[in-house]
């Protein structure tokens, strides 16, 4: 269903639908919103929180599918974005034809059907990234990356959408389960350690350079392991891992010879009264201050691109550098939250990754 066809593919009036729901206003919900109101998941909650959604994914979705028609540089007619955009408008039908939700087996239903669009949508990270591959390749050399900022635009304003959309997914059908963790109110974690997920996230980033190196650096922690704050564990396991994966590589690669004392990566986790800091610092080189900029943009990686041309069936294969997107999707994450990621860099010498997260939770998200 290409670009052209979409009108051919889809009756006028469904096409109309999008817009009609993308010109519509997206309602934005806070961390601390999410957990009082997930604090008593009772029925009467989960089918106002079913009949939100019900309302506002149709909006969310359909302004990403109008964008994705629109995108510069023949961006929109790449096979992989088509596939992206195609996963965007079922997920719109879908929601758009699902019955008013009424009572507890509507709530039900919906929450089943909503379970399957966010699998659906698992691989849209890796499908855009290997469009934006398909872009690179066929474009002229002279296109420097400064007219490509449009395209970065878009993306920080897609991913940060998606990371929404998942989030209020996840969070409704966490709120389902019968059991939760102690402290838990769906996704969020009331009482997390950030020492101790930093601690987590560092033994995954070190078991996959083992893999790729042979060896790793070794990780020294360092703060308040009894210190707590309320979080979803899954957003910060991916900055920590993502940042402390990007250190691993650079040491590694700057000290191949294990026999030569190589120096540790530092985690340092403050607790201040607005923010939750978490510090990763290595000796692994640095960067160049004109590499600097680059860093939060999807369009440049310094590690060769591991996506399969061919398109395939896209899996969520995790290889130590990835197609670039690490820290700018990182950045989102903490964003999203109200919080942010800065990197300094002292180049001959080594890189430092401030991750700040608010600590107060009040923050609206952020609404593209």
């Amino acid at each position: 269903m290409a670009v052209g066809k979409a009108a051919e593919s889809f009756s006028k009036a469904f096409v109309e639908e999008v817009q009609r729901w993308g010109a519509m206003k997206q309602t934005g919900v806070s961390l601390r919103y999410m957990m009082e109101f997930g604090a008593r998941p009772t029925e009467k909650n989960l089918l106002i929180s079913a009949q939100f959604l019900q309302k506002e994914l149709p909006i969310r979705i359909a302004r990403r599918s109008i964008e994705l028609e629109s995108l510069p540089f023949g961006l929109s007619k790449k096979p992989a974005v088509l596939k992206v955009r195609d996963w965007y408008l079922d997920s719109f039908r879908d929601l758009r034809s699902f019955p008013e939700i009424k009572d507890t087996s509507d709530e039900l239903a919906f929450t089943e059907m909503i379970k399957m669009i966010k699998v659906r949508h698992n691989n849209v990270v890796p499908a855009m990234a290997l469009g934006v591959q398909q872009l690179k390749k066929g474009l002229n050399p002279k296109v420097v990356p400064t007219d490509l900022e449009e395209i970065h635009e878009f993306l920080n304003r897609f991913y940060m959408s998606r990371i929404g959309i998942r989030m209020l997914i996840g969070q409704h059908v966490a709120l389902h389960d019968p059991d939760p963790a102690p402290g838990c109110i769906g996704l969020i974690n009331t009482r997390i350690s950030p020492m101790l997920m930093a601690q987590a996230a560092s033994e995954d980033a070190r078991s996959m350079c083992l893999r790729e190196y042979g060896s790793a650096p070794e990780v020294n922690i360092y703060g308040d392991p009894s210190f707590t704050f309320p979080y979803v564990p899954s957003h910060l396991h991916l900055m920590v891992f993502e940042l402390v994966k990007n250190s691993l590589r650079a040491v590694q690669e700057r000290f191949p010879d294990s026999d030569k004392h190589v120096p540790p990566i530092r985690i340092i986790v403050a607790d201040g009264i607005e923010d939750v800091t978490i510090k990763i610092s290595d000796e692994g080189g640095g960067i160049p201050r004109s590499g600097l900029p680059k860093i939060f943009t999807y369009l440049y990686s310094t590690a060769k691109n591991p996506l399969d041309e061919n398109y395939g069936g896209l899996n969520d294969g995790i290889t130590m550098a990835g197609y670039g997107y690490g820290l700018p999707i990182s950045r989102l994450y903490a964003q999203y939250f109200g919080g942010d990621l800065q990197i300094i860099s002292m180049e001959g010498y080594g890189t430092d990754a401030y991750l700040h997260l608010s600590r107060l939770g009040d923050s609206q998200e952020p609404l593209p």
